[in-house]
């Protein structure tokens, strides 16, 4: 045999071998879900934490539906919906399915929050005599080939054998005018009451704690946000933490629905003008209907949502005082908080403007001027409510300077505007 042709062999067979690599890493797919069960609500919303086991390294989830019928549960290498029986599929805006897996495990942690429109569907198949229980089918593909992963759904009233799951959760302060989402105060001055309605499924522990954001503190990420239980095991962690207030642990029974009183208002700090967020943190706890089996271990999932929380806000006040300046714009307008009218700042203080959010606004724009004509023009997104002046703004101190804040829309019209307040950076 020549040498060429040994060559065009030992080629054909390299080319036969990878092939058969690539076939064979084509074919690998998800081995299963934990939990493959699970009771939902029949007229509401239900959050479940789910974990797919053993994705292959080139393996996605690609998308997410219910139906009411299918030809076989389990793992199946086509799409086990029977045809007419799609009940809806998983919105954007709900999927928070994500890679996880410690010591090479490959999995996806995968938040299944079911809308109440499926429910309502589910049970309104049910009550034509079709059968009770639905499925959510999560759809992989590695490029050449689909998985289906199947989860049966069992309608139940979302009680004691449901999973723990937060449905709803809304902060507010009670005052003599009704529940309030934010507070303006004087300094030294005691906040009213304040606590937490909370809907949700299931019954157990609900444990966790409140805590404070100062003014100047990082501002939480939307990851800070979610429950412990809603992060995969591995990114517990390193939620950022702030000023502990107070911890609560408390037994929710299966009455779907509790209000969690906050700590003694008094112990909430009153001292440094500006903006202030409490946090309503919630952790994980062991709940059986709903822990998950990760392969490497157990993640309890008590308390898991769907959802970021939601943050009560409070702002510490002075000079012209933010409680004037609330009931001159009850909700209407952009209210400035700090710095207060002719304010004289020190050189190498921090300079923070601060304001109450208007609903509606897409964009904040902080605005400096001074002789020469605007100097700074910062956009800041809805929640952040205060911007850090950069330490170049003191070049301009001994001068007069003005700021403002606009509320700009999606399309970066001016919704509206504060009116200029002026100040002095003092050398």
């Amino acid at each position: 045999m020549t040498p060429f042709k040994l060559l065009r062999q030992a080629r054909n067979l390299a080319m036969l071998l990878t092939a058969g690599i690539v076939y064979s890493q084509s074919v690998q797919a998800v081995s299963g879900v934990n939990p493959s069960g699970v009771n939902v609500k029949h007229n509401g919303i239900t959050t479940v934490f789910l974990t797919f086991q053993n994705m292959a390294a080139n393996e996605r989830a690609v998308d997410a539906f219910w139906c009411g019928e299918v030809t076989a549960t389990g793992v199946s290498a086509t799409n086990p919906c029977v045809p007419g029986s799609i009940f809806g599929k998983l919105p954007a805006r709900l999927n928070r399915a994500q890679v996880s897996g410690t010591g090479g495990q490959r999995n996806l942690t995968d938040i299944m929050t079911i809308p109440a429109s499926v429910a309502r569907k589910a049970f309104q198949a049910a009550a034509r005599g079709d059968d009770s229980d639905f499925f959510y089918v999560r759809r992989f593909t590695d490029g050449i080939n689909d998985s289906y992963v199947t989860v049966t759904c069992r309608l139940a009233g979302g009680g004691a054998r449901s999973p723990l799951a937060l449905t709803n959760v809304q902060l507010y302060f009670q005052t003599g005018e009704g529940p309030r989402p934010v507070y303006t105060l004087a300094r030294d001055e005691v906040l009213p009451p304040f606590g937490a309605y909370i809907r949700y499924t299931g019954t157990g522990r609900l444990k966790g704690r409140w805590e404070v954001v100062l003014p100047g503190d990082p501002a939480p990420s939307q990851t800070d946000l979610l429950t412990e239980a809603t992060l995969p095991v591995e990114q517990r962690g390193f939620q950022r933490r702030y000023t502990l207030i107070e911890r609560f642990n408390r037994f929710l029974p299966p009455t779907g629905s509790v209000f969690l009183p906050g700590p003694d208002p008094s112990l909430l700090p009153n001292q440094v003008e500006g903006p202030h967020k409490i946090l309503l943190r919630i952790e994980a706890t062991a709940d059986k209907e709903g822990n998950s089996n990760t392969v490497n271990g157990v993640a309890v999932s008590g308390g898991v949502a769907g959802f970021a929380l939601p943050v009560l806000r409070y702002f510490v006040g002075s000079g012209d005082n933010a409680l004037a300046l609330a009931s001159r714009n009850p909700g209407q307008r952009i209210v400035p908080l700090t710095p207060p009218p002719d304010a004289l700042i020190e050189s190498g203080n921090p300079l923070l403007f601060s304001w109450i959010d208007q609903a509606g606004v897409a964009m904040y724009q902080v605005q400096v001027e001074g002789d020469d004509g605007l100097l700074l023009n910062a956009l800041v997104k809805p929640g952040e409510s205060q911007y850090l002046a950069p330490p170049w703004i003191e070049e301009n101190s001994d001068q007069p300077l003005r700021w403002r804040v606009r509320g700009l829309s999606v399309n970066g019209g001016e919704i509206s505007a504060t009116d200029w307040r002026g100040f002095i950076i003092s050398q």
